[in-house]
């Protein structure tokens, strides 16, 4: 099947230990527990949209080793195609260590492992999956070479193209890949390190026009259990968060991305897809994990229609 929906980016097998609280810096704390998920922001975002009834292909690295076999078939197992995916003999998967407190907020250290060998040939390889999409969605955790090049491909084919800023960048992004995004989705963090300004939640306004002078067609500031806000040529969109118990905030972000792509892909309006994508990410941090966390189709709608009443 054609896919809808193509992510060019990491695979990483998460490991994820539940702490009371975060370690200071030169402390030994106890956890009290430690999990293996399949993670990555592109796979996770992969999974996110799948879950939610898009067809999705990957496009990344993985090593030739065990972690990179369990991450490939989870994938799978979400229905995601990973042709494109190729396997490094060399070099280890990706691995991110991630700290989770009791206040759901995480900690995470990524070692990029074959995520760092994705190259522009290997997106170019993979253009008879993207040729046919609808949308892309890109994130930071591959070399900025592989981004840019699957950027001007999803451009050259028409695709709505999705760059999530994370990690948060050291610096502002090329303007010749900010040109290429139809959103830049930045979290609070991220959208600091691209333009230097503070966000302020009651008006992110500003640090949203900045990242249309660098280039983006619309910028999109995620704001936590805030909410969203969009400015672009439709205009100033701002939905709300929606209000859950959370248990884990890893991959909320990837949720979200999932959640709008999926939305975008059918053809529903703008602020319907921002809360699709607010949805998703609700869901995901009421449970464990990355991957794991990612909610069905079934499940947003159901979500959706009851706080639509509850209102």
């Amino acid at each position: 099947m054609q896919p809808e929906i193509v992510v060019v980016g990491s695979l990483n097998l998460d490991l994820v230990a539940r702490v009371p609280r975060r370690p200071r810096g030169g402390e030994t704390l106890l956890g009290y527990r430690l999990d293996q998920f399949p993670g990555g922001k592109g796979a996770n975002q992969a999974v996110a949209a799948a879950r939610l009834g898009a067809g999705v292909a990957m496009v990344g690295a993985v090593g030739a080793d065990g972690f990179g076999e369990t991450l490939l078939a989870a994938l799978a197992g979400d229905g995601v195609d990973t042709r494109w995916v190729e396997r490094r003999p060399g070099v280890g998967t990706g691995v991110a260590l991630i700290t989770v407190d009791d206040q759901a907020e995480n900690s995470i250290v990524v070692i990029p492992g074959a995520n760092g060998e994705v190259t522009p040939e290997q997106v170019a390889a993979a253009e008879p999956a993207i040729a046919g999409a609808k949308v892309m969605l890109l994130q930071l955790e591959i070399p900025l070479s592989a981004v840019q090049a699957a950027a001007e491909l999803g451009r050259r084919h028409g695709l709505t193209v999705i760059l999530d800023p994370a990690p948060a960048p050291a610096a502002p992004l090329p303007r010749e890949l900010m040109e290429l995004a139809d959103f830049v989705t930045p979290n609070e963090t991220e959208a600091a390190a691209l333009t230097g300004l503070t966000v302020d939640p009651a008006d992110p306004r500003p640090v949203a026009e900045a990242l249309l002078g660098q280039g983006a067609r619309r910028a999109l500031v995620k704001l936590g259990a805030r909410g969203v806000y969009c400015l672009g040529p439709e205009g100033e969109f701002r939905h709300p968060g929606f209000p859950v118990a959370a248990v884990d905030t890893t991959a909320a972000g990837d949720a979200f991305a999932g959640g709008l792509a999926a939305a975008l892909v059918q053809g529903l309006p703008l602020a319907e897809a921002l809360a699709w994508g607010c949805a998703a990410g609700a869901l995901a941090v009421t449970r464990p994990g990355a991957q794991a966390a990612m909610a069905t189709r079934d499940e947003l709608i159901a979500f959706l229609q009851e706080r639509s009443q509850a209102r």
